[in-house]
C-alpha cells in the first residue's frame, strides 16, 4: 500500500465507525506555550475541557485526522533511521462518546484485521500505576480477556512510558495502553481522565475522553517492508532527487536535506516566515542549515525548486497548502538571497577571530544572521569552547534590554508586549506588528460586508510570526468570498487611506457608529480610529492603536487559512507582505 492508500484507509475505517473525519490543523497552534502543533489532540484541546461542543461543531462526539505535526526537540538527531522533524499523526478520538473498551477494540481490530497484521507479532503495555495515579487494570482485563492477548506479552509500565502528559504546560492527560509490532511501538492509546493543572496537580476531568495516536511514517515503514522511513514513498522520491543532483554525499545528509526541506516547505505554507524568534528561528535554523550543506558539499543544484514540486506532488491531495509552489518559493528565495549576502559579511568576520566566546556568536548571529548552529557547522575549531547554553545567555539578556527598550517607546500607545492581542521583541519586529493590527480593521469591514453586523470579533492574537482574527459566524467562507475579502482588503490598502484617531467619551463614540470589541471594558474616554475620510471612513473601530499612518504603507494582504475554532466562531490566519 502506498502511503496515500494507508491514511484513506485509516480515516475511512474510523468514519464507518461514526467517527467525523477533521482536517489537520495548521503547524501554527492556537496554544500560546507550544511553537508547533506537536499532537494530534491539540487542535481538539477545548473539546476535552468541556470549552467547546463536538457535536455542534462535527455533528459527532468521536472524530478522527491525518495531523501535520513539528517537533523541534530532535533536530540534531535527524539523519539517522527514525529521527524526524515534521510527521504525521493518524488518530482517533472522542469526547464523551466512548471508553476504554471501544478505543481497544479499534485498535486492535485495524492492526489485525484491516492492516493483516498476525496477532504473533503483537504486544501491549499498560500503565501499572504510580504517584498516587492507580493502575490501569481495566485496561489489562480488556486486552487479557476479552481481546485475547496473553499475559506475558501484556506489560505494564509508569509515569514515563505509560501515561501521557498535556501539551504545553497544562491540559487533559492520562494513562496510556500501546500496540507493538515486532517490538516497534505503533499506537498509543490515551485515556484522558485527568486535567493537569500549572503546578503539575491532577484532578478528574468531567468528561472522559479518547486521544490516540499513530505515526504515519512508521506505520508506512512496516507496511511497506522497508527498513527506515527515508526508503518509503514519503521521502523516496526527494531522497532520490537529492541523490541525483548531489554526486556522492553520505547518507546522513542526504537524509537532513530531506527532512529539512520537506519540513520547511510545509512550515511556509502554514504561515511560518524565516525570523530571528520562536518558530521563525526553527525555520531560519532549518534553511541555512540546507544553504550552508549546498556551499560545504559543493552542490550545484537549486534544492529549493526540486522539493517544493516534489512536495506539492507527493501532498498536495491531502494537505492543498503545499500546493501554493510559487508563494512558497518566493520565500525559499527571499531567505536564500538574505543568507547569501549574511554569509559573505559574516564569514570576513570570522577571519578576525582566533577563539569565538558566547558573546562573540551572538554578535556575529545579530549582525549578520548566522545562527550559533551554523558557525558549529562553519568553524568547529573556533567555537568548540562554546556551548549552545551560553549562547542562549547572551540572547536573553539581548531580549530583555530590547524589550526594556520597546516597551518605553510605545508604551503610550497602549501596546503590550508578549501578552495580549499584540506580541513584539524589537523595533523591527514592531513595524510588522503594527502593519498586521492596522489590517485587522480593514479585514472586519470586509467581513461585514459579506456577513453583516453579525461578523464581529471575538479575538485576535499578532506577532511578526503569525497574525490570526477570530470572528462570529455559523458558516465558513466559501473560496469566492474568502477572495472576495482579500480583494477588498488590498483595494482599501492600494487607496492609500488616511489612518487616524479621535478621543472622545465611549456615548459619542458608539453614536459615530464605531465597532468595539464587546469582551473589552473600555475606559470613560476612548480613542476611535478612523480610516478614510472621516465623512466616508471605509472603517470606523474602538482601538487603542498603534497603526500605520496610511493603508499603503500595510503592504500586500494575504489570507492563508481559514479555520472554525468553536460553537459559531470562525479563524482567519493572514499575513502581509
Amino acid at each position: 500500500m502506498t502511503s496515500n492508500e494507508i491514511r484513506k484507509i485509516f480515516l475511512e475505517f474510523f468514519e464507518k465507525k461514526g467517527h467525523a473525519i477533521v482536517s489537520s490543523s495548521s503547524l501554527v497552534p492556537d496554544d500560546p506555550s507550544v511553537l508547533f502543533t506537536t499532537a494530534g489532540m491539540q487542535q481538539f484541546k477545548p473539546y476535552y475541557t468541556g470549552k467547546a461542543d463536538p457535536v455542534k461543531d462535527f455533528k459527532s462526539k468521536n472524530t478522527t485526522s491525518a495531523q501535520k505535526c513539528f517537533r523541534t526537540s530532535d533536530i540534531d538527531e535527524v539523519g539517522d533511521a527514525t529521527h524526524l522533524t515534521f510527521f504525521e499523526m493518524l488518530g482517533n478520538f472522542s469526547f464523551g462518546g466512548y471508553w476504554k473498551e471501544e478505543a481497544i477494540k479499534y485498535g486492535y481490530e485495524f492492526i489485525v484485521d484491516v492492516l493483516g497484521i498476525s496477532t504473533d507479532r503483537i504486544e501491549v503495555s499498560i500503565f501499572g500505576g504510580e504517584d498516587g495515579v492507580p493502575e490501569d487494570k481495566e485496561s489489562f482485563e480488556i486486552w487479557h480477556n476479552k481481546i485475547g492477548i496473553a499475559k506475558n506479552k501484556i506489560k505494564k509500565a509508569g509515569r514515563k512510558d505509560n501515561f501521557w502528559g498535556p501539551t504545553g504546560n497544562e491540559g487533559p492527560c492520562g494513562p496510556t495502553t500501546e500496540i507493538y509490532v515486532d517490538g516497534v511501538e505503533v499506537w498509543n492509546i490515551v485515556f484522558n481522565e485527568y486535567y493537569q493543572k500549572s503546578d503539575k496537580t491532577l484532578e478528574k476531568l468531567e468528561t472522559r475522553g479518547i486521544d490516540t495516536g499513530m505515526g504515519l511514517e512508521r506505520l508506512v515503514v512496516m507496511m511497506q517492508g522497508v527498513p527506515d522511513v527515508y526508503e518509503t514513498d514519503l521521502f523516496h522520491p526527494l531522497i532520490s532527487k537529492i541523490r541525483e543532483v548531489s554526486h556522492g554525499l553520505d547518507e546522513r545528509t542526504v537524509r537532513i536535506l530531506a527532512d529539512h526541506l520537506r519540513s520547511s516547505i510545509f512550515a511556509i505554507a502554514d504561515g511560518v516566515r524565516p525570523l530571528n524568534k520562536e518558530a521563525g528561528y526553527v525555520l531560519r535554523r532549518l534553511l541555512r542549515r540546507i544553504l550552508v550543506y549546498g556551499i560545504k558539499y559543493d552542490i550545484h543544484a537549486d534544492l529549493f525548486p526540486l522539493a517544493v514540486d516534489i512536495i506539492a506532488d507527493n501532498f498536495g491531495g491531502q494537505y492543498p497548502e503545499v500546493k501554493k509552489k510559487k508563494e512558497i518559493l518566493e520565500i525559499l528565495n527571499g531567505e536564500k538571497t538574505k543568507f547569501e549576502k549574511a554569509l559573505a559579511n559574516g564569514l570576513k568576520e570570522i577571519e578576525n577571530y582566533k577563539e569565538i566566546t558566547a558573546k562573540d556568536a551572538f554578535y556575529i548571529y545579530e549582525t549578520f544572521g548566522l545562527p550559533f548552529e551554523l558557525l558549529e557547522e562553519l568553524v568547529p575549531a573556533k567555537i568548540k569552547k562554546v556551548n549552545k547554553a551560553d549562547f542562549d545567555e547572551e540572547f536573553k539578556k539581548h531580549q530583555e534590554i530590547s524589550r526594556a527598550g520597546v516597551e518605553k517607546k510605545f508604551g503610550g500607545h497602549g501596546l503590550l508586549m508578549d501578552t495580549g492581542e499584540l506580541k513584539a521583541g524589537s523595533e523591527e519586529e514592531m513595524g510588522k506588528v503594527i502593519r498586521l493590527h492596522t489590517a485587522t480593521h480593514l479585514l472586519q469591514r470586509a467581513l461585514q460586508d459579506i456577513f453583516g453586523p453579525s461578523a464581529h470579533q471575538m479575538g485576535s492574537d499578532i506577532n511578526p510570526e503569525r497574525a490570526r482574527f477570530d470572528f462570529s459566524s455559523d458558516r465558513k467562507l466559501t473560496p469566492e468570498e474568502l477572495q472576495k475579502v482579500e480583494n477588498e482588503v488590498n483595494e482599501a490598502i492600494k487607496k492609500d487611506l488616511p489612518v487616524y484617531f479621535k478621543e472622545m467619551s465611549q456615548d459619542q463614540a458608539k453614536m459615530t457608529g464605531a465597532l468595539f470589541f464587546f469582551k473589552e471594558k473600555y475606559p470613560p474616554v476612548v480613542k476611535v480610529y478612523f480610516i478614510g475620510d472621516e465623512k466616508n471612513p471605509f472603517s470606523v473601530e474602538f482601538c487603542g492603536g498603534p497603526h500605520v499612518e496610511n493603508t499603503l504603507k500595510i503592504g500586500k494582504f494575504k489570507i492563508l487559512k481559514q479555520e472554525a475554532v468553536g460553537a459559531g466562531v470562525k479563524r482567519i490566519r493572514f499575513n502581509v507582505l
